[in-house]
């Protein structure tokens, strides 16, 4: 059996959860079937770990659109145009995002295909992507929903998630499977991390915050969090690129009257992040909208305490008052107290993280979602 991952994100150009999902879940069918990705041409080519990756640019040139945001949808289109323009000699084709859904539902009427996509989050229940994309986001909602009303199948990557898809899209109930996101318990695991605070600044205790600059993971509520937290305790923020100006210029203003606030603008390298991971005192997942959450099974891997918002997918991973706490969203009040309550009891700390863990390997590994994925792909050929 073939199967050919269709992905924006994939090494090194990897700023999100969904980005991991497709680097680890193609990396762990490999050792099953064979498997091909077809990606942005960011990177090295053609070879890596065993699959053969391809690289395409988006090189459709939208005349006479002078706003710069409904260009960018544009050039999301013709690079999923460009995708399906080489052959598929694939059973299966398994798209991630709208950013490759397009591609998926060309590639099926073309090719014959058997589609799958997993749904990592949904563009009608994201309306600040407005802010990002303007115009475009007509455009990037619809691709979403023609890619996904011609799957075969669908991979939601959370109870929540399913139910967001079968409230959106008028999909039969019985295509949409759930299958958790992983991680990897051998690169993320318990260990010292002190040349990271050295090479950041960075001074113990402190909470920990990595994810996209974007309004849905609700880092502003983190920082307003901040005056409820034990004195003497900083926080990081780690943000790759954010989705747009305005967003990166309102959290520089909010963090220049934070002098406890050390704010890292980039996606950190895997040493890097493991490292902050394990020296933090509490990882802290304030999200508005989050479909799943990768962030949260790292620092659990890590045997750090979370303290997440109580939405979407997270209630799946993080358990309440065992491997951390569930706060509600858009509250830094409550999300302050939980954090307070994990920095002054080592003890409760040390159990929380022993609990992630042990939870990580029973239930989140790579291996056992790349199987329950290519018994997916079975049922369907």
């Amino acid at each position: 059996m073939k199967a050919i991952v269709f992905t924006w994100e994939f090494p090194p150009n990897v700023y999100g959860g969904a980005g991991v999902h497709a680097k680890y879940i193609a990396r762990s069918l490999s050792k099953l079937i064979d498997v091909e990705v077809r990606t942005l041409d960011e990177g090295p080519p053609p070879e890596r770990a065993g699959m053969a990756v391809r690289r395409y640019r988006p090189t459709l040139k939208p005349l006479g659109v002078p706003d710069p945001k409904i260009a960018k949808a544009f050039e999301v289109l013709s690079f999923n145009l460009n995708m399906v323009a080489d052959p598929i000699d694939a059973d299966i084709v398994h798209t991630h995002t709208w950013y490759t859904n397009f591609a998926g539902a060309v590639a099926k009427r073309t090719y014959g295909c058997r589609l799958v996509a997993t749904v990592h989050s949904l563009e009608p229940l994201r309306p600040w992507k407005r802010e990002q994309l303007g115009a475009g986001y007509e455009l990037s909602s619809w691709m979403e929903r023609e890619g996904l009303t011609a799957c075969d199948a669908i991979v939601a990557v959370s109870e929540e998630m399913r139910r967001d898809v079968l409230r959106c899209f008028d999909i039969p109930a019985e295509r949409v499977t759930v299958i958790h996101n992983g991680v990897d318990p051998e690169k993320y695991h318990p260990k010292g991390g002190a040349s990271s605070l050295a090479k950041f600044g960075i001074r113990k205790p402190f909470v920990f915050f990595v994810g996209r600059l974007t309004r849905q993971k609700g880092v502003f509520d983190l920082v307003d969090a901040m005056d409820h937290v034990p004195k003497g305790t900083s926080l990081v923020i780690a943000t790759g690129k954010p989705d747009t100006p305005e967003i990166e210029d309102e959290l520089r203003r909010v963090v220049a009257k934070s002098p406890d606030v050390v704010w890292i603008h980039q996606m950190l390298a895997d040493p890097d992040l493991v490292n902050l991971y394990n020296e933090a005192a509490v990882f802290a997942c304030p999200s508005i909208y989050e479909p799943f959450g990768i962030i949260n099974l790292e620092a659990m891997a890590c045997e750090t305490p979370v303290v997440a918002t109580r939405v979407g997918g997270i209630k799946e991973v993080v358990v309440d008052r065992q491997t951390g706490f569930l706060v509600p969203p858009g509250d830094p009040v409550r999300l302050g107290r939980a954090i307070r309550k994990v920095i002054e009891d080592p003890a409760l700390a040390a159990r929380m993280g022993k609990a992630g863990r042990k939870r990580v390997l029973a239930q989140f590994t790579w291996d056992r979602i790349a199987e329950k994925t290519l018994k997916l792909y079975r049922s369907l050929t």
